[in-house]
């Protein structure tokens, strides 16, 4: 039986993953024009940040909405990179093209994996997943594969150049052109997610997350939702490596390392857990607090990282969703 504690923290994420529309177009807005306000880099680090918000928020409807842990989500993020890049890069695809199918690779493989992992939970597939996460930038540098995929060099990817009409008659740059790009896809799988999650899909698969058992007995294809969540996890995470790929010009196998799993649990956790938009959050957490930790101290980067880590942890057990939900009802309730 849950805790007290526990019960409020998933009230809270549940709440959190239900904010009503009209709060959420302010934010549309102010994200829209973001990009004229800013420079060339830090459009591009508001670029990343949503990049790793699909990543994140794919994750968490794997873990947050239907309770299957993974280590290796890496793994289906270089697979949607290396299926972007190796479509352009070799047979000259355009890359709005690669892109979403990039996502549909990482789809099928996500599914497929999700098959035999159905025979395992909880740390058992934590660690199977671990296996997937580790192997996969091994087997891109294969010497077998390094036609396809550069071996340790990798294969650059450039992106097309922005469409005239934009560029002559609104000055649009290629930082400026991508974001918003990566803006309207981010905004459309956030869409879709909420959508799935307050769907009869999106029920069943919290019920397997809350009650195993009681979900089967209810009716419900625990083996079909599990697989499903999986490769739709799969698909929002390969959607965000290929973008990756796209964005950065450049792919390479030391690039999607198990600590970039890690980094996307991290992002989950300090997002919040069942949580949609706070994969936003989560998404800015990763990106930007390493290099802070990094500018403070190079030798002790891992360290001051893990120190604020905690802190945050401390101050916000359900996440950030979490944290602005419960401030919210408190503010409401003082009303």
């Amino acid at each position: 039986m849950a805790t007290d504690v526990e019960t409020r923290m998933d009230t809270n994420m549940e709440a959190a993953a239900k904010i009503p529309f009209k709060w959420v177009i302010p934010f549309i807005v102010i994200g829209a024009i973001l990009p004229f306000f800013l420079g060339g880099y830090a459009t591009f680090q508001g670029t990343l940040i949503m990049i790793y918000a699909i990543a994140i928020l794919g994750l968490n409807l794997l873990t947050g909405f239907n309770g299957q842990f993974s280590l290796g989500h890496s793994a289906f993020y270089a697979i949607g990179a290396y299926t972007a890049a190796i479509l352009v890069y070799h047979l000259d695809w355009p890359v709005y093209a690669a892109i979403p199918v990039g996502g549909v690779v990482c789809f099928f493989a996500g599914f497929l994996f999700g098959l035999p992992a159905l025979r395992l939970e909880g740390l058992y597939l934590a660690l199977a997943t671990f296996a997937l996460g580790v192997s996969i930038p091994q087997v891109l540098k294969s010497s077998h594969l390094e036609g396809l995929t550069g071996g340790v060099q990798g294969l650059d990817v450039f992106r097309p150049a922005v469409p005239a009409f934009l560029k002559e008659n609104f000055g649009i740059t290629m930082d400026q052109w991508w974001y918003l790009i990566v803006f309207v896809v981010m905004l459309l799988l956030f869409w879709v997610a909420w959508n799935l999650i307050n769907s009869r899909t999106g029920r069943a698969m919290m019920a397997i997350r809350d009650n195993p058992i009681a979900a089967k007995s209810m009716g419900v294809n625990s083996s079909l939702y599990k697989s499903l969540t999986f490769g739709v996890s799969a698909f929002y995470t390969g959607i965000a490596g290929a973008m990756a790929a796209i964005v950065i010009e450049f792919v390479a196998p030391d690039s999607f390392t198990f600590q970039l799993s890690i980094l996307l649990f991290i992002g989950m956790v300090v997002g919040g857990t069942g949580s949609i938009w706070g994969a936003i959050f989560g998404g800015f957490f990763i990106l930007t607090v390493p290099n802070f930790a990094e500018e403070i101290s190079t030798g002790l980067s891992y360290a001051i990282f893990g120190v604020i880590l905690i802190l945050v942890i401390y101050v916000m057990p359900s996440g950030f969703a979490g944290l602005v939900n419960l401030l919210r009802v408190r503010i409401k309730n003082m009303l």
